[in-house]
């Protein structure tokens, strides 16, 4: 693979045009292999557990502890710590500067102030870049990306809003679609750093609803990547066209491990986000929105996932490999879709109280789709085509819903929409029939 251990790549006959065709990859899986090498996110993975930041373990935290864990760790490296701004708030925006390479890297996360995955990893490349555990075995990559790249790294653009763990900042304005107006300190403060830097590439980093698909039917999405249109028209210049093969790069890295969890953002121009406009000013972007995976309610897997690609990605920008990649993998991604419920009830019969059993379908939302807590009652009714990232089928059984799922008492009780998803199921319409399972915690 060219760029060694980590790094983006082609399969035989693959073109770097900006007007390949969008159908998938004809190369097999090993000739793919062949070329990049199984391993690329497998070391990835292993720098990503070896240097996790261990003073952030959970995906909500605020600058403050971000900042206690990351500033020793940068200045002691000597990198270059800059104060840029100071948030709605008085919180210090800040970047740091690694490397002395030709090429120019601009990576922002958490401008959106819950979407905290990206974040956490840059905590992990800062304790990698400054190789906390004084090991030799990653020399040769940490040289190539120090010496080939510079890294300008802006990490937490949003403290106000990580503060409360809201999306917007303190103002209410969603800073994402402020890169027009500059009306946020937040804002300005990231363009100035993109004005002073006139960075080759830029890394957009967010997270996006756990409740996405990978295409209308597809699993739930773990990751998806843009690569911003620069105009309405979607057309494909050289700075956009750049960003595609990076993005190319990334989904190939990303399949290897999460296959099947990678989507495409909607492409739609937006003129006041800064990742189509970064495209418009000469940035070649590439927006990453980390999802959600089974089983990971922390995000810390995911974390991980995100280490190694960026890494990968890195890696294929400083030793040119992006130059080679196949934009088929990117191109033949399906879309985004949305709309699912978290989890869909079949099969049973709904028990309410002095009422004779009915058989309808239940599907449930959770207010923390991530961690899967909190869940409440979407629908009810004929749900046969509902599409759900879980299903949960229990033909034969009786779903009694809890007194705090019911509004009323005694016949008077109804379930209504948006009601506490909390259910005994039984194996009788009577409610002191035997008790299955619950959905739901108390």
């Amino acid at each position: 693979m060219a760029g060694g251990a980590l790094g983006g790549c082609a399969s035989a006959g693959s073109t770097a045009s900006a007007g390949a065709s969008s159908a998938a990859p004809t190369a097999s899986t090993d000739a793919i292999a062949a070329c990049c090498g199984d391993d690329a996110m497998g070391v990835g993975l292993r720098i990503a557990t070896d240097y996790r930041e261990p003073a952030i373990t959970t995906r909500v935290f605020s600058a403050e502890t971000f900042w206690n864990a990351a500033l020793p760790v940068v200045t002691s490296a000597g990198f270059v710590v800059e104060e840029v701004g100071r948030s709605v708030q008085g919180r210090p925006l800040r970047t740091v500067t690694i490397g002395r390479g030709r090429d120019t890297v601009l990576l922002w996360s958490q401008m959106h102030g819950n979407e905290s995955t990206a974040t956490m990893a840059l905590a992990d490349l800062f304790r990698w870049f400054a190789n906390t555990r004084g090991e030799t075995r990653d020399d040769a990559l940490r040289t190539r990306l120090l010496d080939g790249l510079t890294l300008v790294v802006l990490p937490m653009l949003n403290p106000d809003g990580a503060e409360r763990f809201q999306r917007e900042n303190a103002h209410g304005v969603d800073i994402n679609r402020d890169a027009r107006a500059l009306v946020t300190p937040e804002a300005r403060a990231l363009k100035a750093v993109r004005d002073r830097w006139r960075p080759a590439f830029g890394f957009n980093l967010h997270d996006q609803n756990a409740r996405t698909r990978v295409g209308p039917t597809g699993a739930q999405a773990a990751i998806a990547l843009l690569a911003p249109a620069a105009d309405a028209a979607r057309s494909y210049g050289a700075v956009r066209s750049r960003a595609r093969l990076v993005a190319a790069s990334l989904a190939h890295a990303f399949g290897t491990e999460i296959p099947g969890r990678i989507a495409k953002y909607d492409d739609g121009f937006n003129a006041r986000a800064f990742g189509d406009l970064m495209q418009q000013w000469g940035t070649s972007t590439v927006l990453i929105e980390s999802g959600a995976l089974p089983g990971d309610p922390e995000k810390q897997r995911l974390r991980a996932v995100h280490v190694a690609a960026l890494l990968t990605a890195l890696d294929a920008i400083a030793t040119r490999a992006w130059e080679a990649a196949d934009p088929r993998w990117y191109d033949a991604l399906p879309f985004n879709a949305g709309g699912a419920s978290d989890l869909l009830v079949r099969g049973a019969q709904l028990v309410l109280p002095g009422r004779a059993p009915v058989r309808v379908d239940v599907a449930i939302n959770y207010d923390d789709p991530v961690a899967r807590r909190d869940g409440r009652v979407r629908e009810v009714g004929d749900l046969e085509g509902v599409i759900a990232l879980d299903t949960l089928t229990l033909p034969g059984l009786f779903l009694h819903p809890t007194t705090e799922a019911l509004d009323g008492v005694g016949e008077a009780a109804v379930l209504p929409i948006g009601a506490r998803a909390l259910f005994d199921v039984r194996r009788g319409a009577s409610p002191t029939s035997e008790r299955a399972r619950t959905i739901g915690a108390r």
